[in-house]
């Protein structure tokens, strides 16, 4: 049964009957073509089982291996490598069919290849996942096959292999790797020039050029009778809280991704670089009830929390509660903190339900309302409007980006700082938005 369920006939063998049926037919009328017919049938059963006999002679002749990671980047690219190695005595024509998860709804993936006698050979091919999750690998099918094409050898390795798809730790190490080298204006983050100095003082040091005379410490000075400045550094330990609203309006997709997995892959890489300067960071999540509260604390070893936390994150069906969320705030979070909230609101009138309780919210703490551009309307405003659908198509999308600018406006009036964002340049301009607000001593 198992010979049975490896054996499969190549299509090359199709070819070689397909060709002795036609000399058959035509013998009918070319009667030489007869004796052809019959020695041509002979030698394909003949070949037949030699191929047989060359492709079960040796026992697992053909080995392949899936390496597997133990997480995936949510919306990265991520490398799936595979091994194979060749132990048979002659060189063998390869096809490669991986069962990937039911999530990529892919089901035509293949890789061709030809290996010599005892030869390893490895691979890469690329997955794309857009949900969190868990995601189950099925059979690594490998066919071999000799040089005469006849019939194929099934190979069967690594059934049911897991992996958990978790939010974008690679986009949080680009910007780990960038903020160490100082290379972040290299991705769009903007040189912010800090307006006056930090609250925080450091030390007392000597006077070298190029030290501003106004930090001159004429105490210090007298006594050592030497030029002595103080010495000031960026305020340390603010607490930072992302709150995260998980109601139905961040369940609209874009490029494959909902909107909450947006907000979630910035909050990954945002707490990585507050942390990086010395903050705390905390996380709120919340719809019709508050999900998940994580205090603001400064320790690097804290972001596998909020991973984890991120990891089991979902969007509900309702409308959010913002009476709840600055009831949870008032109550939790005493000490006055950058609070960044991820939310969308699709008309005006939305944001003016809910406007006491920001403004409730911006009076202690440094709010920032970040909401998300619908960069789908794009392409029906920059059309040209060719008939009276089209025009109807264009007018409401300009509604739409209209509005969202008012809600930016709306904001300011009332002292609430906001961002207005693309989905895909989230992550930079919240860290630009904390950059400046860091650098203008707002908070």
């Amino acid at each position: 049964m198992k010979f049975i369920k490896s054996l499969y006939i190549h299509k090359q063998f199709y070819i070689y009957l397909a060709v002795a049926s036609v000399c058959f037919l035509m013998s009918f009328w070319i009667k030489l073509l007869y004796p052809i017919a019959w020695i041509l049938t002979l030698t394909i059963g003949v070949l037949f089982i030699v191929d047989l006999l060359l492709l079960y002679r040796f026992k697992n002749a053909v080995k392949g291996r899936r390496i597997l990671p133990e997480k995936f980047s949510n919306s990265d690219e991520n490398p799936v490598p595979i091994t194979l190695s060749n132990n048979y005595p002659f060189k063998t024509h390869i096809d490669i069919i991986d069962e990937l998860p039911i999530q990529f709804q892919k089901r035509d993936f293949s890789y061709k290849t030809i290996l010599e006698p005892n030869e390893t050979h490895n691979f890469t091919y690329d997955v794309r996942p857009v949900e969190r999750g868990e995601y189950y690998f099925g059979n690594l099918n490998i066919y071999a096959s000799s040089i005469l094409r006849i019939v194929k050898r099934k190979y069967q390795f690594q059934n049911r292999q897991m992996v958990a798809v978790y939010p974008s730790f690679i986009q949080m190490q680009k910007y780990d790797f960038l903020a160490i080298g100082n290379h972040l204006t290299e991705i769009g983050l903007k040189k912010i020039r800090r307006i006056g100095h930090t609250t925080e003082f450091e030390q007392i040091k000597d006077y070298v050029v190029g030290d501003d005379i106004r930090t001159v410490n004429w105490k210090a000075t007298a006594k050592r009778a030497q030029l002595m400045v103080n010495q000031y550094q960026d305020e340390k330990s603010q607490p930072i809280y992302s709150i995260i609203d998980t109601g139905r309006v961040m369940k609209m997709p874009f490029n494959g991704l909902k909107l909450l997995d947006y907000a979630i892959n910035s909050t990954l890489a945002f707490s990585n670089v507050a942390l990086k300067k010395h903050d705390k960071v905390g996380m709120v999540t919340f719809s019709k009830t508050i999900e998940t509260f994580l205090p603001a604390i400064h320790k690097l070893t804290y972001l596998n929390r909020i991973l984890e936390t991120l990891f089991n994150i979902n969007t509900q069906f309702s409308d959010s509660d913002y009476g709840l969320l600055y009831a949870q705030v008032k109550r939790k979070i005493t000490h006055r903190s950058l609070l960044l909230l991820y939310t969308n609101f699709e008309h005006i009138s939305a944001l003016k339900r809910q406007l006491p309780y920001l403004q409730a919210l911006s009076k202690k703490h440094m709010l920032v309302v970040i909401l998300f551009e619908n960069t789908e309307l794009d392409t029906l405003i920059t059309t040209d409007a060719q008939d009276l659908q089209t025009i109807y198509h264009k007018t409401i999308a300009e509604k739409f980006a209209f509005e969202k600018r008012l809600m930016v406006k709306e904001l300011q009036k009332h002292g609430i700082q906001s961002i207005l964002t693309s989905p895909e340049e989230l992550t930079i301009n919240t860290i630009n938005k904390y950059l400046e607000i860091k650098a203008r001593g707002l908070l």
